[in-house]
This record gives structure tokens, C-alpha cells and sequence, in this order.
């Protein structure tokens, strides 16, 4: 059990998971005190002993049911579908009771694996291939494109070519010693189902190798893979999952504000300052002269399009830059459709996942069941909020210009921009579609400083980059 938990213990370090020998002393300790046969009392335990931030405990679930159950559960799990698909008719007791029967006067000498299919032993079937698993070096699998390679060799390790030869031969010489055709071909149809399910368990048992061995990199492909996805093919279950990756692009993005803020304290070295001031010591620089250089925060205002076209853009972009707060002196929201009214209060009110779902059903403030309308709400913020934008607010538009033929008003956009420090458009549509049907964009495009297509995590993550930094 040392043994297996100091593996474990490996596996978690593996996967970024702090755990110091210390800790892993402490859980010898603590299984001592226990019985090992409560499976949550030997986890909750382990992961007592060993894990320290609450942001591990997902890992370290995962890696525990990867671990110390997973493959026992698949295989089960396959040998009972085998079993499940033989008919409502199929009797296993009986067949396997008949088969034992003719067996005892039988002079054979099968391999341990053709014991293991013939009896359907679970146990043995998976220490077989854990043994070849060893043997093969399966736990060097760095890709999914080796899933089918270490797959082969950990049958072909433990002779289950051979083993099944075996069972064909068995199955032949039953038929000879008189067992009835029909019970022959009741076993033939059990071994083929069992060997099927052995081959899908060694793929599966493959598959969380390299799960357990790389889990740091399937969690980043997976997030790779989710970020790459357009917002407009997004799933309920994808936008919860992209929250937690919102959250951790933000994380990282304050750290580097965080790093810049640090620098910008300190200031730059400034090489000819610092050899002018220490001419006296004969140019040893003993005394280092940094230039300083003050930066104001920008104050940052939104204001996103909420119709159902643009709705998971805004709520990615609401999210992050409310996570960022730090970055900005002030932060002003505001949605429209047509009509244009400010939601900001939502969002000092409530938690920032409610402000977004308050926020893209209107808020309360405007009615978001009407049609588009960008000059109508461009109109609406120059004449009751233009006092509010001063050289140090970024204008931040989000939407996709299709004003539904009406009138674009663009002088409104031109005005807010000469206020503004800068005016900035996330669009989700392709630039190919800017200007086409009743897409105004292409009036709106010399007014914007910057004007990016946005249909994805990682672009929306490469803008708000260049937002805040």
C-alpha cells in the first residue's frame, strides 16, 4: 500500500498538485488509524494529508477516481455490457455450470489469461493487464496518437492472440467429447463478447494512462479547444465550463498588471542619469538612477449590443473586465438593442454572475425584445452621457452593426471618439460581412481606433489584453 500511495502521491506532483514528502508521511500515518475498505474515508484522508489549496481539490478528485478505481470500474463495467448484450434467453450460470462439468474430465493446460476469459475472473483479468501495462512502459504515453500503439502491445504482452486460439481449440474439443452443438455455440458467442470487451477495456485502461499521466496537458488542450470554439456554436455546458477559463485567463492577466504596476513604481533604468551621478565615485555605478514615468488608469466605458447575436460576447467580455476592476479608475456598463440605459449598478449590487444575467435580459432599463438599433442607442449616450467621457475613458462597443436599415447617425460615434481617449469595436462577424445587407459597420470603421473580429475566447482573452496593458 506504501508503494501504491507513494505513486499517487507522484501523480499529484505530476499534475502541479504541492505535495512535500512531509505530507506524504502524514498519509501513511493517517492509514494506519483506518480501515481501507471505506473508499471515502481512505480519499477524504488522502486528500486531508496532502492537498492544501482549495483550487487542487478538483484535480485531486479526478486523479483519486483515475487512480485508485478507474480501471477496476471499466472493466467491470465492459464485461457486464458483454454479458448484458447475450439475450433476455441467456442463462450464465448454467452454461458455465455444464462447462465445468465436462471440463473436470478433461486433461488441459490453459494460460493464465484463458483461465481468466474462460471464468470471467475480473480480479485477475485486470492485474493481467496491469502487468503488461508495466511491461510495455505504458506509462511514458505522451499523446492521444499513441492511445492505439501501447493499445497493440499491451495485448499482444499479455498473449491474448494466443489465448484465444486456446479457446477456439477448447470450443473444438468439447464439441468432439459430446457437449450439445447448442451449448457450444452459446460459448463460442460468450468468448467472443468477453475478448471484445478485454480489447475495449485495454484501449480504456490505455486511455486513462494517459489521462493519469498527462493530466496537466489534457486539461490545457481541453481549455485550448474551448477557447478556440465560436461563441456562436456555444452550449449551456460549454459556457459554464468557460467561466472557469475566463477565470483563469483573468488571473493571469492580473498578474501581469500586477508585474507592470511593480515596474512602473520602480521606473526604468536610466543608464546616462546614473553615469552622470556617479562621476564622483570614477564611474562606478554605486548609486542607480531609474526614470519614473507616472501612468493614470483609464476609466473604461461599455457598451454592449444585447441582442441574442452578440449575447455571449458581452457576457465573456462583462466577466473579464469586471475581474480586472483594478486595471480601471472606473468602470460604466451599459446595454442596448434600440433603446440604451446604463446597468452599472447591477454590478456594484450583485455578484458578477447575476449583474451579467441581469444585464443581458435589459436590466429593468430597456426593453431588449425590439429590433436592433445602433444609432438610435449612439444618439441616446451622446445626449445623456457624453459629459461623463473625458481623455482618460476608453469606449469599448460591443456588437455586430446590423442596424436593421435604419439610420446609423454616425456623427454620434464621431462625436464620443473626439471625447474619448480612444474608441474600440469588438465584432463577432467575420470583416468579410462588415458593410454587407444591413451591416453598418463599414460607416462606423473611421471613427473606431481599433476594430477587431471577435468570435472567440482567445481573440476576446488578445483584446482585452491589449485593453488593459
Amino acid at each position: 500500500m506504501q508503494k501504491k500511495v507513494v505513486e499517487f502521491t507522484n501523480l499529484l506532483r505530476k499534475a502541479g498538485v504541492r505535495v512535500s514528502t512531509a505530507e506524504a508521511l502524514d498519509a501513511f500515518v493517517a492509514l494506519d488509524e483506518m480501515s481501507l475498505d471505506e473508499r471515502e474515508l481512505f480519499k477524504d484522508a488522502l486528500r486531508t494529508t496532502m492537498v492544501k489549496r482549495s483550487d487542487d481539490i478538483p484535480t485531486y478528485d479526478r486523479l483519486f477516481d483515475l487512480f485508485w478505481s478507474g480501471f477496476h470500474d471499466l472493466l467491470r463495467d465492459q464485461l457486464a455490457q458483454a454479458l448484458a448484450g447475450m439475450g433476455p434467453d441467456f442463462d450464465l450460470d448454467e452454461i458455465l455450470g455444464a462447462l465445468r462439468e465436462v471440463l473436470e474430465n478433461m486433461d488441459l493446460d490453459l494460460s493464465a489469461l484463458a483461465q481468466s476469459l474462460l471464468g470471467l475472473d475480473t480480479n485477475q483479468l485486470e492485474q493481467l493487464i496491469r502487468q503488461s501495462g508495466e511491461e510495455t512502459g505504458v506509462e511514458g504515453i505522451q499523446n492521444m496518437l499513441q492511445i492505439g500503439f501501447f493499445s497493440r502491445r499491451i495485448l499482444e504482452q499479455m498473449g491474448f492472440e494466443g489465448a484465444g486460439e486456446e479457446l477456439r481449440e477448447l470450443l473444438e474439443r468439447l464439441r468432439e467429447q459430446g457437449l450439445a452443438e447448442e451449448r457450444v455455440q452459446e460459448l463460442a458467442q460468450l468468448m467472443k463478447a468477453v475478448q471484445d470487451a478485454v480489447r475495449r477495456a485495454v484501449r480504456g485502461f490505455t486511455e486513462l494512462e494517459l489521462d493519469k499521466q498527462n493530466h496537466d496537458y489534457l486539461e490545457r488542450f481541453r481549455r485550448q479547444s474551448l477557447e478556440e470554439k465560436s461563441f456562436y456554436n456555444l452550449t449551456e455546458e460549454d459556457i459554464r465550463k468557460m467561466r472557469e477559463v475566463v477565470e483563469r485567463l483573468a488571473q493571469k492577466l492580473k498578474s501581469v498588471i500586477s508585474m507592470r504596476r511593480r515596474r512602473e513604481r520602480k521606473g526604468k533604468f536610466d543608464l546616462k542619469s546614473t553615469m552622470r551621478r556617479n562621476l564622483v565615485h570614477g564611474g562606478v555605478p554605486f548609486a542607480l538612477v531609474f526614470r519614473q514615468r507616472k501612468r493614470e488608469k483609464p476609466k473604461l466605458a461599455i457598451l454592449c449590443d444585447i441582442s441574442s447575436s452578440v449575447s455571449n460576447v458581452c457576457r465573456f467580455m462583462l466577466q473579464f473586465t469586471y475581474s480586472l476592476q483594478e486595471a480601471f479608475t472606473k468602470i460604466r456598463s451599459f446595454v442596448f438593442v434600440a433603446e440604451l440605459g446604463e446597468v452599472t449598478s447591477l454590478f456594484r449590487d450583485n455578484d458578477v454572475y447575476n449583474a451579467i444575467d441581469l444585464a443581458l435580459d435589459g436590466g429593468d432599463v430597456i426593453n431588449p425584445y425590439t429590433r436592433s438599433n445602433f444609432g438610435m442607442a449612439f444618439f441616446t449616450f451622446w445626449r445623456d452621457f457624453l459629459a461623463a467621457v473625458d481623455h482618460r475613458t476608453t469606449v469599448l462597443v460591443i456588437g455586430d452593426a446590423r442596424n436593421n436599415y435604419s439610420e446609423p447617425r454616425v456623427w454620434c460615434l464621431r462625436e464620443i471618439q473626439k471625447k474619448a481617449r480612444n474608441l474600440i469595436w469588438i465584432n463577432p462577424e467575420s470583416p468579410g460581412a462588415w458593410g454587407f445587407g444591413d451591416s453598418v459597420m463599414d460607416k462606423y470603421l473611421p471613427y473606431c481606433d481599433v476594430a477587431e473580429e471577435c468570435r472567440n475566447l482567445k481573440q476576446l482573452s488578445r483584446m482585452v489584453d491589449r485593453l488593459v496593458l
